[in-house]
């Protein structure tokens, strides 16, 4: 079987795909800033930082595919970027590994500068010279929870109007990875959404009707290119829906004491 790096392997996405690829008989190693209990038994963890470049010769000895799920949203160009880069040519030193990383729906449509890095850093995949793999979803069940849960909590509940939102099952993508790496290269693989397309008004309403608190909401228009992108849905694929793990599906697997109060 093929041996794997998962960068970010110990995140919300990466630990989940060490277990998919480590229940398809893959040997599994995990790159971390520090050490760590891996999230699988029989998983190797090795330190690195592809803020730096520290580790990552020994961290892809030995690898014939890497999955790339390492982000830093507040530290984009030194992680997103540069560490992308710097991965790729510690992966072209080491042979030619097939490098199998995931981005967000939208990076090339939404002007935000942590979209722009992912953007970056997909532009370096597709032009270092390795056999890759790319697959952009949309946003996770679990940050479109926190996303509500920073909304409700505010006195006046101020909700963007005609903003729209696509969740999608991070164990689906976690899966979807790993069979990428079964598959081998592929490119761009087709955008990924998840099942349902909601107002975000409609999830606000219902997290404050589940957590009892009684708030005003206002919708409102936000100015600005970012806002225009996402009232247009570039944040969305309603064409490729996956068939995973739906939103109410997603709360209801959740103990109510861990919804987040707001």
């Amino acid at each position: 079987m093929t041996s794997v790096l998962v960068t970010g392997g110990t995140g919300r996405l990466g630990r989940r795909v060490v277990r998919a690829l480590a229940a398809d008989g893959h040997p599994v190693r995990i790159l971390s800033r520090e050490s760590a209990a891996p999230p699988v038994p029989g998983a190797d963890v090795v330190v690195a930082d592809l803020s730096t470049g520290a580790g990552l010769v020994e961290a892809v000895a030995g690898a014939t595919a890497v999955v790339h799920c390492a982000t830093d949203p507040r530290n984009s160009r030194a992680v997103d970027v540069a560490g992308t880069e710097r991965l790729l040519e510690a992966a072209r030193d080491a042979g030619r590994l097939h490098l199998v990383s995931v981005s967000i729906v939208g990076v090339d449509r939404i002007p935000v500068s942590y979209y722009r890095a992912k953007l970056a850093a997909e532009e370096a995949i597709a032009r270092s010279g390795l056999p890759w793999t790319l697959l952009r979803t949309t946003q996770f069940h679990g940050f479109v929870d926190d996303l509500l849960g920073r909304l409700v909590r505010m006195p006046v509940v101020l909700v963007p109007r005609g903003w729209r939102i696509q969740p999608i099952d991070v164990d689906e993508v976690a899966r979807r990875l790993a069979d990428a790496v079964a598959s081998g290269p592929a490119g761009r693989l087709p955008d990924l959404g998840g099942p349902e397309v909601f107002p975000v008004a409609e999830l606000v309403r219902d997290r404050l009707r589940r957590t009892g608190r009684h708030r005003p909401m206002v919708e409102v228009p936000l100015p600005g290119a970012p806002s225009a992108a996402l009232r247009a849905g570039a944040n969305l694929v309603p064409g490729n829906r996956s068939g995973g793990r739906t939103w109410q599906e997603y709360l209801d697997r959740r103990s109510p004491s861990r919804l987040p109060e707001g």
